[in-house]
């Protein structure tokens, strides 16, 4: 124990030395405006990948390189041969984000990093350049030559349609490995140190809606023929019931011990006006995590710029939906699917398109790598170490797993919950909880090299 504290000062005091270059690179990979959505430029995005090559160098892994993905954008790649009879530890983090516009609410240019008090704002300091961040500098802790074996893999297309799955499963080699760690995630709190042990898996579909052939006078012909956006909102409104749960029946769901989450936090994160209720029933924590959620993330309909007194002929709606980290992800877009077919009112047309399906992910407990992450996290934030499931998805995982059925997992990271904003306006992360999840990264690596 005496040797571990020793151990533990010396990350400590090495992380605090590098923090400065962590920041400031930090800031250069936030003006790479990084969005691998169709119809987004390309070159911010290759640009973005090879700054994180030059980081990644630069930091320790000279092996660092990209590697094409078909019909993506490149994966970058590199690794250090473990030492004889140590353990490989892939770490996993991805380059492209969110879109991000300062009309969309931003209080400053979201491509130009800004600190204000203990965080750093700016789209992707949290989700995922953290993560890049978190990779190089516990490689850098050790000089480039890390007690274990490193494989680092930064995914471009995390964030919209990803081909690195399919890229997996056909070179299952760069992929093996002893521990999965995947770097984007985080605590609930700053300061409140957490492992991620579930992800909600994710469905969605398309639902568009016929009345008429033709829009026609709303005083003419309104009250009899039917309206199509009126028939979409009938529609849709049957997916909760009053209290908001969702009412879609037959969805999977689960729940937990650890389903506690401070009710206060989650509204201050989320941004909830004062008087306004959360939706659903049961724990908090069960709610985001392990129960179906359901969102429309969109609607064609006329704006009002654009309103006319019409009966509006056909109008659509995109449907996502969180599901229950053990369901079957197929299984429950169907029942999706039909519910929606079942709810139609009137008689009115209706085509039901899936556009997308991933299954959620259990991560395995209890191995010899789980529980010194657990010790690492423990030993340098000095607090509990909070088991807790995430409601966003991460397709890969699953396919690693697969690919790599041995392979214990870590998830973790730097981002906090209640202040990250993560895919929202605003994001940031906090420079405190950076530094420690660095820390406790390297701690981890130099644990597991003396098991």
């Amino acid at each position: 124990m005496r040797d571990e504290l020793a151990c533990k000062e010396i990350v400590l005091q090495k992380t605090r030395a590098i923090m400065p270059d962590v920041i400031q690179d930090l800031k250069g990979l936030i003006r790479f405006p990084s969005v691998a959505f169709p119809g987004y430029p390309k070159e911010p995005v290759l640009a973005m990948a090879d700054a994180t090559v030059t980081l990644l160098r630069r930091y320790g892994l000279p092996d660092a390189r990209l590697i094409e993905v078909p019909g993506g954008y490149p994966v970058v790649y590199g690794e250090i041969p473990p030492p004889p009879g140590k353990p490989t530890i892939l770490m996993y983090a991805h380059y492209d984000v969110q879109p991000a516009q300062k009309e969309d609410g931003w209080k400053t240019d979201p491509w130009e990093p800004l600190e204000k008090g203990r965080r750093l704002y700016g789209r992707g300091t949290a989700d995922d350049k953290s993560g890049i961040v978190m990779i190089a500098a516990s490689i850098r802790l050790f000089g480039g030559k890390p007690p274990v074996g490193i494989k680092v893999v930064i995914e471009g297309e995390e964030e919209t349609t990803s081909h690195l799955e399919h890229f997996t499963a056909a070179h299952p080699d760069l992929f093996l490995c002893d521990v999965f760690i995947i770097a984007d995630n985080g605590n609930l709190s700053v300061g409140e140190p957490a492992l991620t042990v579930s992800l909600r898996g994710e469905v969605s579909c398309i639902i568009n809606i016929r009345t008429l052939d033709h829009a026609v006078h709303s005083g003419m012909f309104g009250g009899a023929a039917p309206d199509a956006l009126i028939a979409l909102i009938k529609i849709l409104a049957t997916l909760h019931d009053i209290r908001g749960d969702v009412a879609v029946k037959g969805l999977r769901s689960a729940t937990s011990e650890n389903g506690g989450y401070p009710v206060e936090n989650y509204r201050a994160g989320a941004g909830v006006l004062d008087g306004v209720d959360l939706i659903g029933t049961g724990p908090l924590g069960d709610r985001l995590w392990f129960k179906p959620s359901i969102t429309v993330i969109g609607i064609d309909a006329p704006s009002i710029q654009k309103s006319a007194n019409i009966l509006i002929p056909g109008a659509a709606a995109k449907i996502s939906m969180r599901i229950a980290p053990n369901a079957d992800a197929g299984h429950e877009l169907q029942i999706l699917m039909d519910h929606l077919y079942a709810a139609v009112p009137w008689n009115v047309h209706i085509d039901v398109k899936e556009v997308g399906h991933s299954t959620g992910f259990t991560c395995p407990t209890g191995g010899p790598a789980y529980m010194t992450a657990r010790k690492a996290l423990e030993m340098v934030f000095g607090n509990p170490v909070l088991e807790k499931g995430t409601g966003g998805s991460i397709p890969l995982v699953n396919v690693l797993h697969e690919t790599v059925p041995h392979a214990e997992f870590i998830l973790w990271g730097a981002e906090d919950t209640a202040d990250s904003c993560v895919h929202g306006t605003n994001e940031s992360v906090d420079m405190g909880d950076l530094e420690r999840i660095i820390a406790a990264q390297g701690f981890f690596l130099m644990l597991l090299g003396n098991l």
